[in-house]
């Protein structure tokens, strides 16, 4: 299986982000990507691992819009010119009442015409960061296109908060929604974006929710008490053409590996009955019952099981990496679902 990985995610490395007790470490770390890489690197049947291909910015337009897409790209420097020397990254002070859909002039302003919570600075590197990360996926969508069964885009940062003009939940730019944007765009037609993380990928769900091109299906926490709270209800399931593609099935806390996988397989049937020409996992393992931003009991057997479970439906599959907070467990969990997709 091929495995594309960018060390630039390391530029984006905010020391902190703001939580309810006030401003903590950043769990975003990159010791994420750079454990799982590790994991497998030293798996005993090896991955072939590349770094991705710059792809034109055009493909981001497909999904970001341009303003948005500018403003990430240029507000940190902005800000340095008048920012403290310490540099703990862009926290927005006050965020935007959206309805209005006002946009302040200045860039720095924009930031909480943007943001949608505290947790996601801007520093020196995010953009260089997650633009990497967008070509990651992208370059493993290039894979599918290629004639891979399956392909694994260790994304970071993660990208399944991100909307089109929105970012927040650690995320910037929505690599699965790029990956599945591009492949529909190339032939791919129609094509399905499993989202496994613990929290609802709201910016997918914006994304794809006017079209029956993308059926975009995500198994969550429960948005009453989880993260992020205001998008992942079950009542929500697509407008206009899209009307019945989007799937939400929001689970309560300590979910067990049989209660999970018999959820999955449920779902499965009916990514099954959509008929997609190709799948994108979008890979959070905060499910594991050590992660501590989640409150599901899944064991890492767990993982190998929804591994074979994906496998089964005979997809060619790009799996983009999400959310997991448990640096040694997570590493392990992406590990055993990966091996179950390549079998």
């Amino acid at each position: 299986m091929h495995v594309i990985f960018s060390p630039k995610h390391r530029q984006h490395a905010p020391p902190v982000e703001f939580v309810r007790s006030g401003l903590g470490p950043y769990s975003e770390s990159p010791n994420r990507a750079d454990s799982i890489l590790a994991a497998l690197e030293s798996a005993t049947d090896g991955f072939d691992i590349s770094e991705p291909v710059e792809h034109a910015s055009a493909v981001l337009e497909a999904v970001h819009d341009v303003d948005y897409l500018d403003f990430l790209e240029r507000v940190h420097a902005v800000w340095r010119d008048t920012a403290p020397t310490a540099d703990q990254g862009i926290i927005p002070l006050t965020f935007a009442a959206r309805s209005l859909d006002t946009r302040p002039a200045d860039l720095v302003s924009q930031a909480g015409y943007y943001c949608f919570d505290a947790q996601t600075p801007i520093v020196a590197g995010t953009y260089v960061a997650a633009r990497a990360a967008a070509d990651t996926a992208l370059t493993g969508a290039d894979r599918l296109l290629c004639g891979d069964p399956a392909a694994y885009a260790l994304c970071r940062p993660p990208g399944h908060h991100a909307a089109g003009a929105m970012y927040g939940g650690y995320c910037y730019l929505n690599n699965a929604a790029l990956a599945a944007a591009y492949l529909l765009e190339r032939g791919k037609s129609p094509v399905a974006v499993l989202d496994i993380d613990y929290h609802h990928g709201n910016g997918t769900q914006e994304i794809f929710y006017h079209t029956d091109k993308v059926l975009t299906l995500s198994i969550h926490g429960d948005p009453n008490h989880a993260y992020p709270h205001y998008c992942g209800y079950a009542s929500e399931s697509g407008t206009g053409a899209g009307a019945g593609a989007n799937i939400n099935i929001p689970l309560p806390p300590r979910v067990d590996d049989e209660h999970y996988l018999r959820i999955l397989a449920d779902s499965l049937d009916r990514v099954r009955a959509f008929s997609p020409a190709a799948l994108v996992l979008a890979l959070g393992v905060d499910t594991c019952i050590d992660d501590p931003l989640g409150d599901f009991d899944l064991s890492l057997d767990a993982f190998s099981h929804i591994g074979k479970a994906v496998a089964s439906l005979k997809l060619p599959t790009l799996a983009v990496q999400e959310g997991g907070y448990a640096i040694g467990a997570g590493a392990q969990a992406v590990l055993n679902v990966l091996n179950a997709l390549r079998q």
